[in-house]
């Protein structure tokens, strides 16, 4: 039976009745149930705006042309980030015409705060950090040096739904923080995201940016006026189709019910994991920041030959993960390679191990047994 490294769970039936209700209703577009789960997040995380977006991709876009207009960002304009994520967190950032700049990565493989003020120049305007797996790394290092030197803070938030630093939620901290709801996340849907601005009238906004800059959605036109439905409307900006759709929203209310439940046990199997591997020569465990309580998106861990080690494990049929490439190794971030010597080496030795809600203990136990089979086989 294959082993593989994500297999998302859905509470199907509940599922169903929710998405029933759009159907019956005749809404699956923007509203109804967006609204109901924008409402259910800021409860959840304790914020006062969140707009609900067909990705997290599309969140990062919107945080950085939403912030780029109000503060008079120029193009070439320079936006601190990792190279060690998923290509969308930088791509985000060249679609704006900014630049990113590249700081290195700490134990946590988040960003090093160290590094981050070395590369802040006059043309820095923000810092986008990734909590990569659901660690916080060092954030509110991250949260002060922003301060410090006047720098907005983009949270790409993609693995955190349900990371709590010092016991909150986070996402308050930062100028704008943008979740994940993607099929393999920890509150999955088909795709989906959300869009966390502090500011009320960034909020507002964003959600004109993300239907086109249309100035009521349909659902607003429809609900909200008495004997009949108004269908004038400004168009107050070029915009796009970036908001989400009740069908989805309809899972997530479902799925947010058991968030904590879920990831309280991937924190079990991340345990388990962490006692099965311990004391074990040639493999560092990517440990949690001790203020985290992690969402435990990622169980990642460093080996040596883990080209040769990825491909035992297939031959086994177990299929793990890498998260990520160093993306200044991608042809159009090339212009700062080598300048992440951390990244660059973690990146050449990560493994994420399965980790999803039905994997079962005696899975991770057979996960580790042919980890240590490799190791044994191409150790040096």
């Amino acid at each position: 039976m294959l082993i593989n490294v994500f297999v998302p769970k859905f509470h199907t039936e509940e599922v169903l009745e929710e998405i029933r209700q759009c159907l019956d209703k005749g809404w699956t577009g923007v509203g109804f149930k967006t609204v109901e789960f924008e409402e259910k997040w800021k409860e959840y995380v304790g914020i006062k705006n969140a707009h609900f977006l067909n990705s997290n991709t599309a969140g990062l876009h919107l945080a950085v042309r939403v912030l780029k207009k109000k503060f008079g960002w120029k193009n070439g304009d320079e936006i601190i980030t990792t190279p060690l994520t998923f290509v969308s967190t930088n791509h985000a950032i060249l679609y704006e015409n900014l630049k990113p700049v590249f700081a290195d990565v700490d134990q946590y493989l988040c960003l090093d705060p160290k590094s981050v003020e070395s590369k802040i120049t006059k043309k820095t305007k923000a810092v986008m950090f990734v909590g990569i797996g659901g660690n916080t790394g060092k954030y509110l290092e991250i949260v002060k040096l922003c301060k410090k030197h006047g720098l907005k803070l983009i949270l790409d938030a993609a693995h955190m739904a349900g990371t709590k630093i010092n016991g909150k939620h986070v996402g308050s901290e930062a100028d704008v923080a943008v979740f994940s709801f993607q099929a393999i996340k920890n509150l999955p849907t088909s795709d989906s995201g959300m869009i966390c601005f502090a500011d009320d009238g960034l909020d507002k906004k964003a959600w004109k940016l993300s239907w086109m800059g249309i100035s009521k959605d349909t659902y607003k036109r429809f609900n909200n006026n008495k004997g009949g439905y108004k269908w004038k409307y400004d168009v107050e900006d070029v915009g796009f189709k970036y908001h989400g759709n009740a069908v989805a929203a309809a899972i997530a209310l479902v799925q947010l019910k058991y968030l904590e439940e879920d990831n309280s046990r991937r924190r079990e199997i991340a345990a388990l994991y962490d006692k099965l591997l311990e004391g074990v020569k040639g493999v560092e465990i990517v440990r949690t920041a001790p203020d985290c309580v992690s969402s435990r998106h990622l169980y990642q861990i460093c080996v040596n030959n883990r080209d040769e080690i990825m491909q035992y494990f297939y031959d086994n049929d177990i299929y793990p993960g890498v998260h990520y490439t160093d993306n200044t190794e991608y042809k159009m971030y090339s212009y700062a390679k080598g300048s992440c010597p951390n990244a660059h080496k973690k990146s050449e030795q990560l493994i994420t191990l399965p980790i999803h809600l039905r994997l079962k203990d005696s899975e991770c136990k057979k996960v580790v047994e042919v980890l240590l089979e490799g190791l044994k086989k191409f150790s040096k």
